[in-house]
This record gives C-alpha cells, structure tokens and sequence, in this order.
C-alpha cells in the first residue's frame, strides 16, 4: 500500500510559487517514499499570428535560382535547411 502524502507549508509555498503567473504549461511534482523530492516547471509561450520571415536587402535583389557558395557541397549538389 502507499505511503501518505505529507505536504507541509513549505512544500505548499513551493508549488504555489511554480503555478502562480503561468498561463501556458504544466508543473510536474515527483514524489519518491511518499515525499515530494523535485518540482519541474515548463511554460509555453503562445503566439497569435506566426511572425513573418525578414530578408536582407542582398537576399531580396537575388534571382529565385541563384546560390551562395556555401549551399553546395563539394559534389556539386545543393544543400537546404530544414526549419
């Protein structure tokens, strides 16, 4: 059978302190032996429209074909990032 949760006013404060001001995310509490050991805390940020990409003005002027050097490798093929 398990062993009873004690949480003193300490541990209450703790956890207060991790929840209060989150709007996104979750707090995980870990308990070992029926005592909490560890307090995780992950907050997402939520954005409403997605943030539209910035040229420079030299990535603006170039043709839609043309690469820089440093996107090909050494056989020749090109190279893309993946975002």
């Amino acid at each position: 059978m398990a062993k009873p949760l004690e949480v003193d006013v300490v541990w209450q404060d703790r956890i207060l302190n991790q929840v209060s001001g989150l709007q996104y995310g979750q707090v995980i509490i870990t308990v070992h032996d029926g005592r909490i050991v560890q307090i995780d805390r992950t907050e997402r940020t939520r954005y409403d429209a997605p943030a539209a990409q910035k040229q420079t003005p030299k990535e603006a002027a170039k043709p839609s074909g043309a690469r820089d050097k440093g996107q090909q490798s050494a056989e020749g093929e090109s190279l893309r990032a993946v975002q």
